[in-house]
């Protein structure tokens, strides 16, 4: 699947793991991660000049979210490796975040991807999702995801992720800082008008 520019994808460092048995899903090639974690701010963006800007994920955030027909990828493209509608693919939201819990058993592909996260070639993963509500907080610039709209799919990504799967970061980041940038501009120009009326 090509990424798609008004998804935002987000890659996480909690490890996908391959397990020995199943513990939610009765399978020999069963993994488990977490696609997000709830109320953990992180860097979303970080710009040359070192200024960061930060996201997390409400706790309630998925409630409500249509993950209907979640499937699982690589690198959010390609072939599917699991997907919920055929109950391959589990979404437990917890106390701690998104964990995804999906069975690789099914085809030869999917045996090689469970393969490769067994063998710690990959164990990374990110989520593509749409945003429905959210609020920013321009002091500590951290953007607070209140409700997400639509799971699209959860990944096993490589590393380094692949650049196109922050976009939507990307995108977020730079519109805020140049927000912030024309709003000091005004007030510069403010200040500089009630000088020369003084």
């Amino acid at each position: 699947m090509p990424v798609v520019k008004t998804r935002e994808y987000r890659q996480l460092a909690a490890p996908l793991t391959a397990q020995a048995a199943g513990k939610r899903i009765d399978s020999e090639c069963y993994v488990e991660g977490y696609a997000t974690t709830f109320n953990d701010p992180y860097v979303l963006y970080e710009f040359e000049d070192g200024t960061k800007y930060y996201e997390v994920i409400d706790r309630n955030a998925l409630d409500g979210a249509d993950m209907s027909d979640v499937i699982m990828q690589y690198d959010h493209q390609g072939r599917v490796f699991a997907r919920n509608s055929n109950k391959t693919l589990q979404l437990i939201p917890d106390h701690k975040g998104l964990l995804i819990a999906a069975d690789l058993s099914k085809t030869d592909l999917a045996r090689g991807l469970y393969q490769d996260i067994e063998a710690g070639m990959i164990n990374k993963m990110s989520w593509a999702f749409t945003v429905e509500e959210e609020r920013y907080d321009k002091a500590t610039r951290t953007r607070t995801i209140l409700k997400i709209k639509k799971v699209y799919d959860v990944s096993a990504v490589s590393i380094p992720a692949n650049d196109d799967t922050s976009i939507a970061a990307r995108n977020f980041a730079t519109g805020r800082r140049e927000a912030e940038q024309l709003e000091q501009l005004e007030r510069r120009k403010i200040a500089l008008r009630i000088k020369a009326n003084l």
